[in-house]
């Protein structure tokens, strides 16, 4: 019984591993649009919840005043 413990966290693993390693290149690299589909979303929650959606268009606005837009 000792040797079929260890079994299930190995296939788990690999099945992690797996999972981690779609949409990366042979040289264990990401797609760099897998990149960005990976971290968007979080970017996306923490700009609302820091108010950094406020920030961004005040500096926006800003910029635009500069250009006379």
């Amino acid at each position: 019984m000792t040797h079929t413990a260890g079994r299930p966290a190995a296939r788990t693993r690999g099945r992690l591993a797996e999972i981690s390693a779609l949409g990366t290149r042979p040289g264990s690299r990401r797609h760099p649009l897998v990149a960005i589909a990976m971290v968007l979303p979080l970017a996306a929650l923490l700009a609302v919840v820091f108010g950094g959606v406020e920030a961004v268009i005040t500096q926006a606005s800003s910029v635009a005043g500069l250009l006379g837009l």
